[in-house]
């Protein structure tokens, strides 16, 4: 590539597209960036714009997501059967499942701050959990028109490569790290630029929907004529429904958790601690291309009882039960959201630790076989399989929940929960749920966690995840 190609690909990229009178569709400035095919470099006497664009390129073919996930991850999808998705098509489905959700509550776009529902609307990534508590990067989403990227300081090369993104901008931070005493005038500034794309590209409404926002930013957009609505419910329902793409990158995503487990259950052996076989999941999933995991939640022996308490440098037993919930954001940055227990040693479970087991699995059964599309939320919690009154005390906080880029819509709760907890609606063919169990007595030693990830299918239902359960604590692996 010529110093002149290099400098009208940088201004191609980086300049709006979209332009009221016509002009080329969005995206059509995109090349197909392959991994390591690096530009010419124009040579140091070149112009600073010169420079600046071959630094993007160079940048963007050696984006991590372009690269890929590496001869292990692969090596392990194909033994598995696993296709690769098309990413691409993921990306145009993802942009529609938003538009459908705006075009249906009559607004003319959405501006976006999680860092999920940006990677959903855009599959950019950069610093993602950093991202989740310094709002400095945001996407905005036409309902009829183009998809601007507003990224951090000096980070527009990693979406550079993405056909989904429209413009990139610099962002604006106005929170308080960053601007102090000066939040109100920077909310100030930002809120002209959104209001100014909205006027560009939203046909003349005002109705623009926020997923997350402070309140320096809802006065200014006001202030300036900007009617907010619920963005998180515009993206949740998008998410809902999974593309086949979708399902083959969390498809994915799954079998790189589960080769990461079998690592753990290998690693596992009494005198580890917690932390010991816990870091061995992040180290795994890390290996093959994964991002991060959500949460903390592995613990042993008298640590499972009651759930919810976090990885620990307890020292493992011989005898102990060791539970865990992977909530592991793997490969293309789905969800892999699954639990099991295992006994830690050769010995025999006990009679106490085995009846625990057998209740969990037979409920995660019986919840999982009456799972279809069509079913009201409210028929599966009446209908699932609850637990007695001895363990009904410890119970999870849901039955059911979706998953996708994370924990997703719906959830369903236990029906004893309903009335402070429930809400309606119906399951939908392409959506995944994660089923849960959680099996302790109140008061009693030890509990036992499982869960499986189930795609909705036209007649009926898939479990997604194949991890097998311990054989010598249930009825079968």
């Amino acid at each position: 590539m010529s110093r002149e190609q290099v400098a009208t690909s940088r201004r191609s990229r980086l300049e709006p597209l979209h332009s009221p009178g016509g002009g080329r569709p969005f995206g059509a400035r995109r090349r197909k960036i392959k991994p390591f095919e690096l530009p010419e470099h124009p040579g140091s006497a070149a112009s600073h714009d010169t420079l600046a664009a071959y630094a993007v390129e160079k940048a963007a073919s050696l984006n991590q997501h372009v690269i890929g996930y590496g001869e292990l991850a692969e090596r392990e999808w194909a033994a598995r059967g696993l296709d690769a998705p098309d990413m691409e098509v993921a990306r145009r489905y993802r942009l529609t499942r938003i538009r459908e959700q705006l075009s249906a509550r009559d607004v003319a776009g959405v501006l976006l701050y999680d860092p999920l529902n940006v990677r959903y609307a855009t599959d950019s990534t950069d610093m993602q959990l950093w991202c989740t508590h310094n709002p400095v990067r945001y996407a905005f989403v036409a309902t009829e028109g183009p998809v601007i990227l507003w990224d951090f300081h000096g980070c527009e090369h990693l979406s550079w490569h993405l056909e989904a993104v429209d413009e990139i901008r610099h962002g604006t931070a106005w929170y308080y790290y960053m601007a102090a005493q000066h939040a109100r005038e920077r909310a100030a500034v930002w809120a002209a630029e959104i209001a100014d794309v909205v006027t560009a590209h939203c046909g003349g409404s005002r109705r623009l929907a926020v997923d997350r926002i402070n309140p320096e930013g809802v006065d200014a957009l006001t202030a300036l004529g900007i009617v907010l609505t619920d963005g998180e419910a515009v993206m949740e329902r998008a998410r809902t429904v999974k593309s086949p793409d979708e399902l083959r990158a969390m498809r994915r995503a799954i079998a790189a958790c589960e080769a990461a487990m079998r690592v753990m259950e290998a690693e596992l052996r009494p005198g580890m601690t917690e932390n010991d076989l816990w870091a061995i999941l992040h180290a795994e999933n890390i290996r093959r291309g994964g991002e991060w995991i959500e949460t903390r939640l592995l613990t042993s022996g008298p640590r499972t009882n009651p759930w919810f308490q976090e990885c620990s440098a307890r020292v493992i037993e011989a005898g102990d039960l060791v539970a865990f919930d992977t909530d592991l954001i793997g490969p293309y940055g789905y969800c892999c959201d699954i639990s099991r227990t295992w006994l830690a040693g050769t010995g025999r479970p006990t009679d106490e630790q085995r009846a625990l087991y057998l209740i969990a699995q037979e409920q995660i059964d019986a919840n999982t076989e009456i799972l279809r599309a069509g079913r009201t939320f409210r028929e599966l919690a009446s209908s699932a399989m609850t637990l007695g009154p001895d363990y009904l005390p410890n119970r999870y906080s849901n039955l059911y929940h979706g998953v996708g880029l994370c924990d997703e819509y719906p959830s369903v709760p236990y029906f004893e929960d309903w009335d402070s907890a429930g809400y309606d609606g119906v399951l939908e063919a392409g959506t995944v749920v994660s089923v849960e169990s959680y099996v302790g007595r109140l008061g009693g030693r030890e509990g036992v966690k499982l869960e499986e990830q189930v795609l909705i299918t036209e007649s009926g239902h898939e479990r997604l995840s194949r991890y097998p359960f311990d054989v010598r604590l249930g009825e079968r692996g």
